[in-house]
């Protein structure tokens, strides 16, 4: 749980920072995609931390603590809209992954709440894979 968190903080920083600096012909469309993403990101935060607590382990609550757990890299750039959208892909694709994760260790763990929470999250990121993927079709199938 913890590494989801420190990776849903950087996947949402991510996606906030493609909102400010998306440029192109596509801005309108893509600045209120990636607001999408960030504020969903963002509203999850809270409740991974509260189900760490819960689980009676302490929430980290740093840049550095983060920097050392999450699984998706920062952008220290400003890509092209089409390369921000590559990345957030394979970064929802961690993301994924991750909850995949989590999931299976609640269930085994017998933490239906967090399992159930953890579902959630993951028909979420799967809707965003779709999405994003879909940005990136050059022509209809």
């Amino acid at each position: 749980m913890k590494i989801l968190l420190a990776s849903n903080f950087a996947y949402y920083l991510k996606a906030h920072a493609f909102h400010w600096n998306v440029e192109g012909p596509d801005f309108g469309e893509l600045h209120k995609f990636f607001q999408k993403i960030y504020e969903d990101a963002y509203s999850a935060i809270d409740n991974i931390a509260e189900y760490i607590r819960y689980l009676d382990e302490y929430a980290p609550g740093s840049f550095e603590r983060y920097a050392e757990l999450s699984t998706i890299a920062g952008q220290t750039k400003i890509p092209r809209a089409r390369l921000m959208i590559e990345e957030l892909l394979a970064n929802t694709q961690q993301m994924i992954d991750i909850l995949n994760t989590c999931f299976a260790s609640a269930e085994n763990e017998n933490q239906q709440g967090i399992a159930d929470f953890v579902s959630q999250r993951l028909s979420q990121h799967g809707k965003y894979y779709w999405q994003l993927r879909s940005y990136l079709r050059e022509e209809r199938a």
